[in-house]
């Protein structure tokens, strides 16, 4: 079976895909900012053995025994924090299996932040799973916990039950018809963030947007899906309104799809910017059934391996800038074809 950033979901016409993730430290050890590079190690070793107890097929992988490319590769694909990569005093690992639904960073700014993922919406068996580990993990190491304040963090902010749930959601309609703006302000008053993946306004080419919690502390963590869920079943209603309004101009819609498809499809060279922005209208048009010639499939396959990472991943070798150019109008057609 295909990894789940390959897959669609649950209203997958929409939501891209659903992430919780905890974060945990442990009890006698300093946090981070505090730590020896003798203490990380030391969490490194004590996490490392008992990772086969734990199950799930994972595996324990130094940062520092990746290469770049393969760094970039799993920030693409959100598994870990482009911060985490940075050279810092911090000894790294990741535990990771093969499915890669399951990425457990150690030693980010917290001394481990355990991520579940999946396509679509699937807040309510993440939790299941993420709780799971939790609990497994819980038993083999002593979380640093105060009973008035409840999980310790190195960020106040995740103070409590240490649960950040996320969706990211593909918004092209309501940036097409002019209604972003208003759904933007709905979501913030909740209390939840939105905020554009590759940058805010106009600059977020792919209209893609996380919604995440900001409360942590005070907030049970069903409360927390519970509310992450309600305002995504409320974006998931508008985009489909949208999607409606502009589907009674038809002609308009399909030519800004078909225009989008063929530049893709018959392009010499293309940047990381403009394809994603073609990529955005060309999903439409495919959610919609206005463009026929390729699958959801392809385009989660065509999402993933245009970006400049996976592709060098795809292709097995570095490339340069220009060289990616290239080789991405290529890639496009052989997934098309």
């Amino acid at each position: 079976m295909a990894n789940w950033y390959l897959q669609n979901g649950k209203e997958s016409d929409v939501v891209v895909s659903s992430r919780v993730r905890l974060s945990r430290n442990l009890n006698g050890f300093n946090f981070l900012n505090r730590c020896s590079k003798e203490k990380q190690e030391e969490i490194l070793e004590k996490i490392k053995e008992i990772v086969p107890s734990l199950g799930y097929g994972l595996k324990f992988i130094k940062l520092d025994d990746l290469d770049e490319v393969t760094k970039l590769s799993l920030v693409e694909k959100n598994l870990i924090s482009p911060e985490f990569t940075v050279k810092n005093k911090n000894v790294k690992a990741i535990i990771i299996n093969d499915e890669e639904n399951i990425s457990i960073m150690l030693n980010e700014d917290d001394h481990i932040k355990i991520q579940v993922f999946s396509a679509g919406q699937e807040l309510d068996n993440l939790m299941s799973l993420i709780v799971e580990i939790d609990e497994k993990l819980g038993e083999m190491v002593e979380y640093a916990y105060n009973k008035n304040f409840g999980y310790l963090t190195a960020s106040p902010v995740d103070t409590g039950t240490g649960m950040k749930a996320s969706v990211i959601v593909h918004l092209p309609a309501l940036t097409l018809t002019g209604n972003l703006s208003k759904v933007l302000r709905i979501v913030n008053n909740f209390g939840l963030s939105i905020k554009g993946v590759y940058g805010e306004g106009s600059q977020n080419y792919g209209d893609l947007y996380q919604i995440s919690n900001n409360q942590t502390i005070g907030i049970t963590e069903k409360e927390i899906i519970a509310n992450v869920k309600n305002i995504t079943e409320k974006i998931i209603e508008q985009e489909r309104t949208a999607r409606k309004y502009l589907c009674k101009n038809e002609l308009e819609l399909r030519d800004i799809v078909y225009r989008a498809f063929g530049v893709l499809t018959f392009a010499s060279k293309l940047g990381t910017e403009e394809c994603r922005k073609l990529l955005s209208e060309v999903k439409i048009g495919v959610d919609l059934g206005i463009l026929n010639e390729i699958d959801d499939g392809k385009v989660r396959k065509l999402e993933l391996y245009t970006k400049p990472g996976n592709l060098q991943k795809y292709v097995g070798k570095t490339l340069d800038g220009y060289e990616r150019e290239i080789k991405r109008a290529e890639i496009v057609k052989q997934i098309v074809k």
